[in-house]
């Protein structure tokens, strides 16, 4: 146990100490800041206007305030999005690095166990990618409460970080499988750059997945992350939801904010059918666990080779 902690102490080390690749990992949600601020938020706030108006009279009821809110938030939710794809990757070119430069032959020469060493990687880039995610949503839940305020209780909160560590988790054990396929870091970060254009569409931080075909719509909903983003976007979106209901006073048993629902993504949908939350947890667990087994086994295999 004491051989692992030093690997995963190892790893957690190279990746904090370059600054600049956490940057870069911030790099996809930094660009959804700024075409937030240039275009995206116009094209919500044209979404939302397309619901009011199919609301009628209850249009009148909904202050701007909680309006801004919800776009506010729709913003956030999508900044965390695409965090919980690019950081983990990020976290993880450790292990390509070592390999182009020769350590994993050092590492594997060692009488640490074969799953160890893998997992050792896995431990440290979750680890270090809850980190800075938690940062972010930090941030990001301080800077909206000044601003208007979510209406989070205690308990969205909580569940919330809770949403960004089982992100982590998931996407890092994802990516540890595609990583362990790459030998250069050239190779690794011409990936990155395509992931990081890939990002915001899958998780709909540009359009709602909702605007997309059943078929596409299915494919996004593949990647853990896409389900990820929902649960998160469910958990800091329902005190607006609950302002909007409160706002029109139940005059239409909530089918404006059912309208917000559908429109705004807030159940996945997969092969024509809904999700509930729960089963998108379900998925992410499962999936989690099969790409863990499959991580263990590709190193293994990759490291019979060598």
């Amino acid at each position: 146990m004491r051989k692992f902690m030093g690997l995963t102490k190892r790893n957690l080390l190279i990746y904090f100490k370059d600054w600049t690749a956490i940057l870069f990992s911030l790099l996809t949600s930094l660009i959804i800041l700024v075409l937030y601020m240039l275009f995206l938020k116009g094209t919500f706030e044209s979404s939302m206007d397309s619901a009011l108006s199919q609301a009628g009279s209850i249009a009148d009821l909904i202050s701007s305030k909680d309006t801004e809110a919800f776009v506010n938030a729709m913003l956030l939710v999508g900044m965390m999005g695409s965090a919980l794809i690019t950081v983990p990757y990020s976290c993880l070119t450790t292990i390509v690095k070592d390999r182009e430069n020769k350590i994993d032959y050092d590492v594997s020469a060692t009488p640490v166990k074969r799953w160890q060493i893998i997992f050792s990687y896995f431990v440290a880039a979750a680890l270090s990618a809850s980190i800075i995610t938690g940062i972010l949503l930090t941030a990001g839940i301080l800077i909206l409460s000044i601003n208007g305020g979510l209406g989070l209780s205690s308990g969205d909160v909580f569940k919330a970080y809770a949403a960004v560590i089982l992100g982590s988790v998931s996407s890092t054990a994802f990516f540890m499988m595609i990583m362990q396929l790459f030998k250069t870091s050239q190779s690794s970060n011409a990936f990155f750059g395509l992931l990081s254009a890939a990002a915001g569409f899958v998780i709909g931080a540009y359009i709602p997945v909702s605007q997309f075909s059943d078929g596409i719509q299915t494919f996004c909903n593949i990647f853990p992350a896409t389900h990820v983003t929902i649960v998160i976007r469910n958990v800091l979106m329902r005190g607006v939801l609950e302002n909007f209901d409160a706002s029109t006073g139940g005059i239409d048993n909530g089918a404006f904010t059912g309208a917000l629902r559908e429109i705004f993504t807030f159940n996945a949908k997969m092969l024509g059918n809904d999700l509930k939350i729960s089963s998108s947890v379900i998925y992410i667990l499962v999936f989690t666990l099969v790409s863990l087994i499959a991580m263990i086994f590709i190193y293994s295999k990759t490291y019979r080779r060598n």
